[in-house]
């Protein structure tokens, strides 16, 4: 994130638990999956990755809060770009998570990689093959709610409740000021710019210039959906339609 952004005391498009980290945040689910990972000596698993939430948005649209309502509802972990990225670029961590990814379904990441890709187009930098590793190895330890960074056009799309959000860059603009403190001017300033990166971003690894609502099962417009607690109950209950496989998950999971 340039200047503009790194200059303001909130992060656009970060929601971060409060009296927590970022390192304490990643640290803290790398140990629940360790504490619940499955023995497969003794379970046997079908060989499919654990449904999971991914949520695509337009920066200021209240994706982030949304996110962090919605982990406390349904008890998995949200992951934003900034958890993502840290455990992906801090060794042992993403060493770890590929291991007990690995100790679940032994030597299944390239292939479960290579069946979701299929024929779709990716770039594939160095940067993003260990993004897609970290996201695979993350998705496979669990039900989990990814946030940014187009998780679902990489997992298995029968495999994810994709959701977008979305407002008005007038409503946006109106967030950004309230939860940066900052002008309108400058909200508008850090928002272009944030959303040419995003922009960037999205033609540079996925070859995509927009975001189709047909590619998504649900979207929500924040200028007529306001209530970010409601907005996270109409995923949760989405996710509990398409997967309902996941109350044998939760049960197992006590």
């Amino acid at each position: 994130m340039n200047a503009h952004a790194d200059s303001i005391k909130y992060k656009l498009g970060y929601h971060v638990k409060k009296d927590y980290s970022i390192a304490e945040l990643a640290s803290q689910y790398i140990k629940q999956w360790e504490e619940k990972r499955l023995d497969r000596d003794s379970k046997k698993e079908t060989q499919r990755l654990p449904p999971s939430i991914c949520i695509s948005r337009k920066i200021g649209a209240g994706a982030s809060e949304i996110a962090g309502i919605l982990s406390e509802m349904v008890g998995y972990p949200a992951i934003n770009r900034e958890i993502l990225d840290h455990i992906a670029n801090e060794a042992n961590l993403s060493d770890k998570t590929v291991r007990l990814f690995d100790g679940r379904y032994p030597g299944k990441l390239r292939e479960f990689i290579s069946m979701a890709f299929g024929e779709r187009s990716f770039v594939q930098s160095d940067y993003t093959k260990h993004m897609f590793d970290v996201v695979f190895s993350m998705a496979g330890l669990g039900p989990a709610i990814f946030v940014g960074r187009g998780i679902h056009l990489a997992l298995p799309r029968d495999r994810v409740l994709a959701v977008r959000i979305v407002s008005s860059k007038k409503s946006r603009i109106k967030r950004i000021v309230k939860v940066a403190n900052i002008s309108e001017l400058r909200a508008e300033e850090v928002l272009d710019q944030v959303d040419m990166e995003q922009g960037a971003f999205f033609k540079n690894v996925y070859r995509k210039k927009n975001a189709p609502a047909d590619e998504f099962d649900l979207v929500i417009n924040g200028d007529y959906i306001q209530d970010t607690r409601l907005a996270a109950e109409l995923i949760s209950i989405s996710f509990k339609n398409k997967f309902e496989e996941i109350e044998n998950l939760a049960e197992a999971a006590n």
